[in-house]
């Protein structure tokens, strides 16, 4: 079920970037995996899946020597600073950098482990009070800021967009992400691209698509509800 929901996805990816115009290279699937059991991990992994989202440091970490080496890791929950020094030179993204001190604490650990991490800044584009991340404006500010750390490259911007019931009503959440990218880059700041824009999820991934996305976070979609009990 979890390969056949798996490549349902995929394609459903494949038709937004037909409809649009877009290269479907430009597009990669993240399966979303916080509170899968690693079994179910091998399902997607065994259906095509190489990038995978984990939520939770400890969970990451516990999985991370449990699936084949080829597995592009993506810290995609919030991250607290003390937690930075366990995956620091482990994970291929760091989505969640919604803060200066975070981005210094992620740096100051890369230098100690003599590597680079590559993030993604949070940006908060519907200014909900429960999501993380900053505004349209403090970005800029930040990613300047940020940029002149050591150890670090800044690959693009991150959002969580509402929880809505139509996808419809996230789409200007996504133009609003991708006109701030675009802003980003013609002020030409050294370290810094905007090549990689993760937004779009199960109930919104398709819109998402078809306005810029370059990563997309899949987890109901692919693994069915999850079970918070265990």
């Amino acid at each position: 079920m979890i390969g056949e929901n798996y490549k349902a996805v995929q394609e459903n990816i494949d038709k937004a970037c037909a409809d649009t115009g877009r290269n479907r290279d430009e597009v990669t699937l993240i399966a979303v995996s916080k509170t899968k059991p690693v079994n179910e991990l091998m399902e997607a992994y065994n259906a095509g899946a190489r990038d995978f989202g984990e939520n939770y440091v400890q969970e990451l970490v516990d999985k991370i020597p449990q699936m084949p080496a080829d597995v592009r890791w993506h810290m995609i929950g919030h991250l607290q600073r003390n937690k930075v020094k366990y995956i620091v030179g482990k994970v291929h993204l760091i989505h969640s950098v919604d803060s200066l001190r975070l981005a210094e604490e992620i740096s100051k650990e890369s230098v100690k482990n003599n590597v680079v991490s590559n993030i993604l800044l949070e940006v908060n584009v519907a200014g909900e009070e429960s999501k993380w991340g900053g505004s349209l404006e403090e970005t800029i500010e930040l990613v300047k800021q940020a940029a002149q750390l050591p150890n670090i490259k800044i690959h693009g911007l991150m959002t969580v967009a509402p929880y809505v019931e139509n996808s419809e009503d996230n789409r200007q959440v996504f133009v609003k992400l991708k006109k701030l990218s675009v802003d980003i880059n013609a002020q030409n700041i050294d370290n810094v691209n905007m090549s990689v824009l993760s937004m779009g999820m199960t109930g919104d991934y398709i819109v998402a698509a078809q306005e810029g996305a370059t990563l997309l976070r899949v987890g109901t979609g692919i693994f069915g509800a999850r079970n918070y009990n265990k």
